[in-house]
């Protein structure tokens, strides 16, 4: 018969393990060069990299430009997965794959003058209790908003993810705003800060759904805490639109 010690043991290792196992996601900004094509980048996606990902399991894979006509264009891609050991594995295993390679051949082999790009910029963000997995999106929805908040020290930004995760969530539900993920920075630039993704409709969605935030009961509660203030000093918002392979 298994001891109360050894059980108390056995669902702390659990409760430990499912903490370690939180999604982290990528999330990749490529900024195009003037005058180059990026049909190249676009094909090494959706014909090479995208379907290896798929084979590691990771079956979520977001492929995003901005809804604007901003310049310089750029194109974004996120990639879920399962826990930090997935992104560290992944890439060994594309070097594995034969048939990621052959796919890849003609962007891997490719002249500098050929890369739409000098450089890609990378973020990792892991998910949090409050938000856990990341939830694909309605194929209704044809805008999306990534919104990055920046706090001035960890403190801060502990104390902003809390304040999602105690109180947040269900506000944007309740406001019709769909959240697809939600998670702190971990590495990439701009720390410290926590990123996330809104999925809505149109532009007139978006609008109404932060008006309904806004005027919420619990919203007009929680920002009015002192636990929370000044845990937010600047806020970055990009409004996104699918590319034709996203996955998301």
């Amino acid at each position: 018969m298994i001891s109360k010690y050894l059980l108390s043991l056995y669902l702390l290792l659990i409760t430990y393990n499912l903490k370690a196992q939180q999604e982290v996601y990528e999330w990749r900004t490529y900024e195009l060069e003037f005058f180059r094509s990026a049909e190249l980048l676009h094909t090494y996606f959706e014909e090479a990299l995208i379907p290896a990902l798929n084979r590691q399991g990771i079956d979520q894979i977001g492929a995003f430009e901005e809804a604007g006509e901003g310049l310089p264009k750029k194109v974004y891609l996120l990639i879920a997965y399962k826990d930090i050991g997935g992104f560290q594995d992944s890439r060994d295993m594309l070097q594995k794959d034969e048939a990621y390679l052959q796919a890849a051949e003609g962007y891997l082999s490719a002249p500098e003058t050929e890369i739409p790009f000098n450089e890609y910029a990378a973020n990792l963000i892991r998910s949090t209790s409050g938000f856990p997995s990341l939830v694909k999106p309605d194929p209704s929805a044809g805008l999306f908003e990534l919104r990055i908040y920046h706090s001035h020290n960890e403190d801060a930004l502990r104390r902003k993810v809390k304040m999602f995760n105690d109180a947040e969530f269900p506000i944007f539900e309740d406001a019709g705003l769909s959240m697809v993920f939600f998670g702190a920075d971990i590495a990439g630039n701009h720390l410290p800060s926590l990123t996330y993704m809104l999925a809505v409709t149109d532009k007139e969605a978006h609008s109404k759904g932060w008006d309904a935030f806004l005027q919420h009961p619990e919203w007009k509660r929680i920002i009015k805490m002192e636990e929370y203030a000044n845990s937010v000093n600047d806020i970055t918002r990009v409004f996104l639109k699918r590319l034709p392979y996203s996955q998301l």
